[in-house]
């Protein structure tokens, strides 16, 4: 005889397929957005003092925009899976930085594309003129494919990145950033950039 829960239950290692990306705008998006940073830059790749540092968060979170990929199961949001971040600088200049997918969705490809291009389509319509990023250096292939470029390489946190600038006329402005899009995610192949925080491009607006 079935338990109610082993009908209900999914697997432990259950990938969801279904995603909104969009601004976060609840309290709950952006705590797990802060934890799942954390996960990635502190414990995963050592950064920040690692696991036992202070974390990540800096004078940037202040001011700073946060931007989440969503899960959703039966069409309602389940937790975080992805997260960048945008702030205005000066003069029409806004950064994005702390891009961060959940390890088990990477190979599912589109989710770090798609918090790519809402975080400069969003900031495009609020008057960006210019759009940087320092990312890590093995996230350049996937930048450049999105339509960036790199302008020089840097050291930051003893991690090799490039400053690099996305070229907005590939980015439309998006003017309704809180819906944000919806995402079905296709398992990718594989390889080297699937394991990256960033990862392959399919988004479709709401």
């Amino acid at each position: 005889m079935l338990r109610i829960e082993e009908v209900c239950e999914l697997p432990r290692d259950a990938v969801p397929a279904s995603f909104r990306v969009k601004w976060a705008d609840a309290g709950w998006e952006i705590a797990q957005a802060r934890r799942l940073r954390r996960q990635v830059f502190c414990v995963e790749q050592g950064l920040f003092g690692g696991a036992a540092g202070a974390g990540d968060r800096d004078a940037v979170d202040a001011g700073a925009q946060t931007l989440v990929a969503v899960s959703e199961l039966g069409g309602m949001p389940d937790r975080v899976v992805g997260t960048v971040r945008i702030h205005a600088d000066h003069d029409g200049l806004w950064w994005g930085s702390r891009l961060a997918v959940e390890p088990a969705c990477r190979p599912l490809g589109g989710l770090g594309a798609a918090l790519i291009r809402l975080a400069v389509c969003s900031a495009h319509a609020r008057g960006a003129r210019l759009f940087l990023a320092h990312v890590q250096a093995p996230n350049r292939p996937l930048f450049e494919k999105l339509h960036w470029q790199a302008l020089r390489p840097l050291q930051l946190h003893g991690t090799a990145h490039w400053l690099m600038q996305a070229d907005l006329a590939h980015y439309p402005p998006c003017h309704d950033p809180i819906s944000g899009w919806a995402l079905r995610a296709a398992r990718s192949s594989g390889g080297p950039g699937a394991r990256r925080p960033g990862a392959h491009a399919a988004a479709r607006p709401r």
